[in-house]
């Protein structure tokens, strides 16, 4: 068997650190994306006796129960102790850019019913100002010329994202934009402006739903960051 990369060989220990926010006989969510792969691994591979998990996509939903972690609708729970997921930057106060994954909505909408959000990232991740990564927007496809324009009068560079040469649908049948140039210094008002757009279904922007906690890999291990 390969060994994992240096950023995998990160992402793995962030993910085996997160169990330990894990409580027993409680419901969990689990977001998406690459290190969250490797928590479901490890979440699998533990003797943690959770009563199960809500996912926050459909390709998470089936890692899980391919390892044999029972998924349940968020709609059978009233409330999730904790919710565990990736970023795609974070800042000093726990505000996060979120969907390079494309599930941000869902993400969103678990993550407002945690007690509690388990951020777990590599140091790569780890920004002063949001923004450098391009930030992902659902977006009811009919909007999508219109909501472009309003990105440029912010100074952003909006475009849709593609997968195989096709535009990218997401688990909601809606669009992308990933949005390019935009310093996200007030993560707080922007959040707050973007979704009002009509049109708009999701912004990343994480900062109505920051993390309470972010576990960050690093070549000298994992530290732990409180919010």
């Amino acid at each position: 068997m390969s060994q994992l990369s240096s950023q995998d060989a990160l992402k793995a220990q962030v993910a085996q650190a997160a169990l330990a926010y894990v409580p027993a006989h409680t419901w969990i969510g689990v977001g998406t994306g690459s290190t969250v792969n490797f928590f479901i691994d490890a979440l699998a591979q533990s003797a943690i006796p959770i009563l199960g998990a809500v996912s926050s996509s459909i390709a998470s939903t089936q890692r899980m129960q391919s390892l044999g972690i029972k998924v349940v609708d968020l709609t059978q729970v009233e409330s999730l102790a904790v919710y565990i997921d990736g970023a795609d930057e974070i800042d000093a106060q726990g505000c996060m850019i979120k969907g390079g994954g494309a599930a941000l909505t869902r993400e969103k909408i678990v993550a407002a019913q945690a007690q509690q959000f388990v951020c777990i990232v590599d140091l790569s991740k780890r920004v002063d100002v949001l923004g450098a990564f391009p930030l992902p927007v659902e977006v009811i496809p009919m909007a999508v010329p219109q909501i472009i324009r309003e990105f440029a009068h912010m100074g952003g560079q909006a475009v849709l994202r593609m997968r195989e040469g096709q535009v990218l649908v997401t688990d909601n049948g809606q669009h992308i934009l990933d949005v390019h140039g935009l310093k996200l210094a007030d993560p707080l008002a922007q959040e707050a402006l973007i979704s009002q757009w009509p049109g708009v279904v999701t912004v990343g922007i994480f900062a109505f739903q920051k993390a309470d906690i972010c576990l960050l890999a690093t070549p000298e291990g994992v530290q732990t960051l409180r919010y």
